[in-house]
């Protein structure tokens, strides 16, 4: 039976809790990503528009789908080739952030360059969950969490439609 739009938000907050990623991790991110563009940026600010993506039902689905193909590949749970290439991350694999991507489209196409530069980058809680310690295995849960980030950033640049020419 699926799910009603509450219980399927609740139950991808509590995936995200469960594999150590925090709300205002992410924010930290959004914070990063808009604090050159936006004068009265604050975390607070930073945290709402994360909510806010992270109440829509495809960023739902996208985490709910990600982080279950990671716990399966923990749990050696995949055939080969796929359990190999997911639990290293290969680079060639790819389909990692075709998944985030839409988180990313439902904000527009500064979400694109948003995502881009952090991916690159790596701040923060993505720097933790991209580095493989413990067998943990994160290739899905590190691309959503910095979608996540981007399409909030792009959320709260959308708000603020004045620093656009600044951004370009």
């Amino acid at each position: 039976m699926v799910k009603s739009d509450s219980e399927l938000h609740k139950v991808a907050l509590e995936y995200l809790e469960q594999r150590g990623v925090t709300l205002v991790e992410i924010a930290e991110l959004v914070y990063f990503l808009q604090e050159k563009y936006i004068d009265d940026i604050s975390m607070e600010k930073c945290l709402d528009h994360v909510n806010g993506v992270l109440r829509k039902r495809e960023v739902q689905n996208t985490i709910l789908t990600g982080i279950q193909l990671d716990i399966m590949t923990e749990k050696k749970l995949l055939e080969n080739p796929l359990q190999e290439i997911i639990a290293e991350d290969e680079g060639l694999y790819g389909i990692d952030e075709i998944l985030a991507l839409s988180i990313v489209n439902v904000y527009g196409s500064i979400g694109f360059t948003n995502y881009g530069y952090i991916d690159k980058v790596k701040p923060g809680v993505l720097k933790r969950l991209n580095s493989h310690q413990n067998g943990e295995v994160h290739t899905f849960l590190d691309d959503i969490v910095g979608a996540i980030a981007a399409a909030a950033a792009s959320r709260l640049a959308h708000d603020n439609p004045e620093i656009s020419d600044i951004m370009k």
